[in-house]
This record gives structure tokens, C-alpha cells and sequence, in this order.
């Protein structure tokens, strides 16, 4: 371990770290832990003596108390990552670090940046010869410290530099692949990573549903809820998620003996990686309905004043089920989960598809959910098999349209639609399995009352439609003359 760093210290530093509150301290950490000298850096120098005192045993640390120390402790090309609050904290560093730095080098940005923020600064510091990273980096403290799963955009030439590094850290899947690539250029790193949490959201709605449909019409208990969450992460339902519900339900808080959810105020909150993705899924015109509607239950759950305002108003009196209709509807609603947990990932990889044929990234989705299958939130079981649709069929539209999963969910909706009518017959709120139930139809409908909406736009504002029978844009003179006209 080196003590602290002066304005003549060598360059032995392969990698640098600042920002040392718990994600930056523990990705620094993993690094030392894995061979590497890092240099570490914090605004507030106490922090990094802390680090290197509690943690210094664990590998190489250059602790440096200015920022002057920081690069010159680093190896070329200089890299340099940067673990603080996004927005105007993340531009501070930048325009602090920047100068100090020489063509080649670069910053990487490791927190939950938006990815239009990325484009930004990586297009500001190339024109200075800087390469910007926007690195997602996903899995939590815990991943930060062990493993998580990466995410870096950027130019090619940077993960030359840098990927080496970053892969060595990640998590690594159980066929031994690590779970980082390269995603693309500019902010195509950080996209994926907001896709990724709001993916998160969908999923973590569709379980509180499941749930609150077994406890509120099934009659189960917490403790019996986490059984069946143990089960079903034994099959296809098998994933992070499952496995954490599971352990959450059958806590009982110590202070009243009661079940730890029970003394959980009923209030969601977010940081906004759901909200900008259900935002840059409207300005790219992706229907990402799953995800919104789980954004907008935790957005219920917080507004007190309407909840109390309406909690008188009326609703059905359903009655729990008996035992054995308690277990039929327990089955139901695993098939439910699974399905509607399909169509959000379908909704998130197509999001990542239009992004990538917009901005240019030309992203491998196969290779998305390979580097998903270890050390992020969402590390599920059937990541590989969305990795193998992709790899079979690169240009595949939708993973609906994958025989495999087509089967399965086509198997799964005679439960899916009976879960969702015995919701509403409870008045148990169900938005996201019925989101994505609605979303499936529309997919597979032949016939959609669109055309009625385009008719009543061309009514009242003249915006014409197209027919069925031939081609063009028409107009009909709602109260004139003519029928219609053909308009292009």
C-alpha cells in the first residue's frame, strides 16, 4: 500500500477511482482485489484515507489528495472513472479532471447518467482528444464489490484500453463469460443500462402483484408466499428477483414479531431510470406499456392525499378461495408472472432496437442479455435463452416472435386472461399483468380500432389516413361536396 500520493508520484496506476461513497469505494476494492493498482480519489480526503486504512490489505491503493496527484499517479492512456451523483456533479468532475489530462486518455463515467447527457460529453471531449465512457454498471453494492454486470459505450479504441480491465471485475455467467461488452458508441452504454432498470421496474411490479393476488384472493401468508417464491425459482421463473422476494416475505421484523412486509409503509419510491425510460420510449415511439404502468404504480402508492380521498369509494366483496382453488389460482398466477414477465423484456429489447437503428450503435441484442445473466438485478435463468433467440435470429422483431417463447406464452394465456378477470372481479389492481395481456392481444389482433381513431383525426383536424384497397394518403370533405381526395 502507498501512502499518500505528492505532486512527484509515479505513474503505477492501471485504473483510478473517484468518488469513494459505497459503489465507488467497493468498485475500487474489486479492482485492488483482482491484481490491479488503483489510484482513489475523493473530494473529501478523509473518505480516501478511510478506504485505504479499513480496505488497504486488500491489494495495491494509491490514495492521492488532489487531483493533480490523482493523474499523475496514472498509467497511459489514463483511465479514469468516475463514481458520483449524475447531472451537475458528473460535469463538475469533468471539467476538473479534463484539463489535467493528454489525447488518449479517458473518463468513464460509472454512474446512472442519462444517456443523452453521454452523447453530450463524449462528443465535448472528443473534440479534445479525451475518450468519454459512459459505463452502466449494474448489481447494487454488493455487485460493485463482487462483480456486477457492465455496460460501457464509448469508441472502439477506448475498450481496447479499458475492456481488458472491466472484464476482469464483472460478473461472470456460469458458462465463465464475463458479463461486460462493448455496446456502442457514445451514449449507447448508459441507454442500455436505463432500459435495464426499467426493465427492473416491470419486473418487480409484476412480482408485488403476484403477491398481493395470492395474499388478497389466494388467503396466503407472507411465510406461505415466500414458499411458493422458493418454488417457482426452482423453474423457469428462476432469477435474482424471485430469490430476494422470497427471503423479503419470510422476514418477521423483530421489534413487533409480525411479518416485515406488514410493517413496510406501502409507499414505492424511485430514483427516475423508469421514468426516462418510459419518457425516451414515447420521444422513439416504442410502446413500452409494461414499464410504464409500473412506473406509474409507484407513483400511486406515493400520493397519499388521492388514496385517502378515495378510500371510500365502493368495490366488490370478493372472498379468499377455498384451499384447493387457493393452489389451482396459485398455478394460475405463475403462468401469469412468467407470461407478462416475457412481454416486458420483449417491450425493453425492442426499445433497445430502435435506439440502436436511430443513434447508429448498431447494438447486439444476443449480446445484451449475455452480459445479463450474472451480476445485475435482472440476472434471471431465461437470459440465455433470449440470448440464444437473438444469436439464432439477429433480425428478429420481437421475442414474441420466437417459436419457443411464442408457445410458451400462447400456453400460459388461458391462466394469464383467468388471473387478470379474478383480479378485477376482487378489485385487486393488477396493471401490469394487464398491460401486458393488452399488449399481447394488440400484437395479435388482425384488426385494430386505430383505423376509427384515424378516422375521427381526419374529421376534426383533416390529417387524412390511409386505405386498405390502395395506396396514398386521403382526405375525406366531411361536410362538402366531394367524398374524398387523394392528398400526396
Amino acid at each position: 500500500m502507498a501512502s499518500t500520493s505528492t505532486s512527484s508520484t509515479r505513474a503505477t496506476a492501471q485504473i483510478g477511482v473517484t468518488g469513494l461513497a459505497v459503489m465507488g469505494s467497493n468498485l475500487a476494492r474489486n479492482f485492488a482485489r483482482h491484481g490491479h493498482t488503483v489510484a482513489v480519489h475523493n473530494r473529501t480526503h478523509a473518505r480516501t484515507k478511510a478506504l485505504v486504512d479499513e480496505h488497504g490489505h486488500e491489494g495495491n491503493f494509491v490514495p492521492a489528495e488532489s487531483a493533480e496527484d490523482f493523474v499523475a499517479a496514472l498509467q497511459r492512456p489514463r483511465r479514469l472513472i468516475v463514481m458520483v451523483k449524475a447531472g451537475e456533479a458528473t460535469d463538475a468532475v469533468i471539467e476538473e479532471f479534463a484539463p489535467l489530462l493528454e489525447e488518449g486518455d479517458m473518463i468513464i463515467d460509472g454512474g446512472n447518467a442519462h444517456f443523452a447527457d453521454t452523447r453530450r460529453r463524449e462528443a465535448a471531449l472528443r473534440e479534445k482528444g479525451i475518450h468519454f465512457v459512459g459505463a452502466g454498471i449494474s448489481g447494487g453494492e454488493e455487485g460493485a464489490l463482487n462483480g456486477p454486470s457492465i455496460m460501457p459505450g464509448g469508441s472502439a479504441e477506448s475498450y481496447a484500453a479499458l475492456g481488458p480491465l472491466l472484464e476482469d471485475i464483472a460478473a461472470k455467467a456460469e458458462d465463465g463469460t464475463p458479463c461486460c461488452t462493448h455496446v456502442g458508441p457514445d451514449g449507447a452504454g448508459h441507454f442500455v443500462k436505463m432500459v435495464h432498470n426499467g426493465i427492473e421496474y416491470a419486473d418487480m411490479q409484476l412480482i408485488a402483484e403476484a403477491y398481493d393476488l395470492l395474499r388478497t384472493v389466494g388467503g396466503y401468508e407472507p411465510a406461505r408466499i415466500a414458499e411458493t417464491f422458493r418454488t417457482w425459482n426452482t423453474g423457469r421463473l428462476d432469477s435474482y428477483l424471485i430469490e430476494i422476494t422470497a427471503e423479503v416475505l419470510a422476514h418477521t421484523d423483530g421489534a413487533t414479531g409480525r411479518p416485515f412486509v406488514d410493517v413496510v409503509a406501502d409507499e414505492a419510491e424511485q430514483k427516475g431510470t423508469g421514468r426516462w425510460t418510459v419518457q425516451t420510449a414515447l420521444d422513439l415511439g416504442v410502446p413500452v406499456s409494461g414499464i410504464a404502468e409500473a412506473v406509474f404504480a409507484r407513483s400511486v402508492s406515493g400520493h397519499k392525499d388521492l388514496r385517502e380521498a378515495a378510500r371510500a369509494l365502493p368495490g366488490p366483496a370478493g372472498e379468499p378461495l377455498s384451499p384447493v382453488g387457493a393452489e389451482e389460482f396459485a398455478a394460475q398466477v405463475e403462468e401469469a408472472l412468467y407470461a407478462s414477465k416475457v412481454v416486458s423484456y420483449a417491450q425493453g429489447w425492442n426499445m433497445i432496437a430502435k435506439a440502436s437503428a436511430e443513434y447508429g450503435w448498431d447494438i447486439d441484442l444476443g449480446a445484451m442479455a449475455a452480459i445479463w445473466r450474472g451480476g445485475c438485478i435482472i440476472r434471471a435463468a431465461f437470459l440465455d435463452r433470449i440470448r440464444a433467440a437473438f444469436a439464432a435470429d439477429p433480425g428478429l422483431p420481437t421475442l414474441l416472435a420466437d417459436k419457443e417463447f411464442a408457445d410458451e406464452v400462447g400456453r400460459a394465456q388461458d391462466a394469464w386472461r383467468a388471473v387478470v378477470a379474478t383480479a378485477v372481479r376482487h378489485g385487486v389492481p393488477t396493471p401490469g399483468f394487464s398491460a401486458a395481456l393488452a399488449y399481447y392481444d394488440a400484437l395479435r389482433a388482425p384488426r385494430l380500432p386505430a383505423a376509427l381513431t384515424q378516422g375521427q383525426r381526419d374529421f376534426f383536424g383533416a390529417h387524412t389516413y390511409r386505405r386498405v384497397d390502395r395506396e396514398g394518403s386521403f382526405h375525406t370533405h366531411w361536410s362538402g361536396d366531394r367524398d374524398e381526395e387523394r392528398t400526396d
